[in-house]
């Protein structure tokens, strides 16, 4: 469900780049009419260049497609900004960059805007936790998401389960249960029975279920020779993730 909290009215990330292009052209005009060069020290030149740091900034906020889609951006907007670029190829960059900006990008912006900014777990429960190592692995678990990367997000779910579990063995001073006779913390399987089997606590029916999917979607992805994980496999997960390690860190006194 989208957060009602997001200002739909705010410019998506095209749409800022839009404007900066439709700015640079009219810059590079006005240069040209009054016969200033892009380039050196004068007022043209440092425009150019501030819209062309705004321009990137941008850019680099913009990941949601393809490698070749990206490419090209690139490409386009180092020739609608450098300083030497000819006018007619200027011209004729930004307004292929325009359309691309108003067709290919904003659709992208535009989904990206109606699903949750975290999709995989919510970062503002692992910020109250206090833990910067949980909220690392949180980030780079709704990164790999984001970014299609499913193996590399299953593991990082995989590893924020076996912390989450660790935080509440350790939190009940029964750390012990979970090691081997090296003082070293068993492997996930051995660690997920001893949390089903753990009396001190009583998990909810939805933990019980979740917690062997989790397991195995988290060695496959890790350990599986010819699996590749796909979206429906995060997805068949997605719920689980959450109410498992949201419940293992309740235990642990962590939220």
């Amino acid at each position: 469900m989208p957060d009602k909290s997001l200002n739909f009215n705010k410019p998506s990330s095209p749409e800022k780049l839009e404007s900066i292009v439709q700015e640079t052209l009219r810059l590079t005009k006005k240069a040209k009419r009054h016969n200033k060069s892009l380039s050196g020290d004068n007022f043209y030149a440092l425009k150019l260049a501030n819209l062309r740091a705004d321009a990137t900034n941008i850019f680099n906020d913009l990941t949601s497609q393809s490698a070749g889609d990206v490419s090209a951006m690139a490409e386009m907007i180092g020739h609608v900004f450098a300083p030497k670029t000819p006018p007619k190829l200027r011209k004729n960059t930004a307004q292929e960059l325009l359309f691309s900006l108003r067709t290919t990008w904003r659709n992208s912006a535009a989904k990206n805007i109606l699903t949750s900014t975290d999709p995989i777990f919510p970062m503002a429960i692992l910020a109250q936790t206090k833990r910067g190592y949980l909220t690392a692995i949180g980030r780079q678990m709704n990164e790999c998401f984001r970014a299609a990367h499913f193996d590399a997000c299953a593991v990082m779910m995989r590893r924020l389960l076996e912390v989450s579990i660790i935080e509440a063995f350790e939190a009940r001073g029964i750390a012990s249960k979970i090691k081997d006779q090296g003082d070293n913390y068993l492997h996930l399987t051995e660690m997920v029975q001893k949390a089903l089997a753990e009396t001190s606590w009583n998990l909810s029916r939805n933990t019980k279920k979740f917690l062997p999917q989790l397991r195995d979607l988290g060695h496959l992805s890790a350990h599986g020779r010819y699996y590749t994980a796909q979206d429906p496999d995060i997805s068949k997960v997605q719920q689980g993730i959450r109410v498992v390690v949201e419940e293992f860190l309740h235990l642990a006194n962590l939220i």
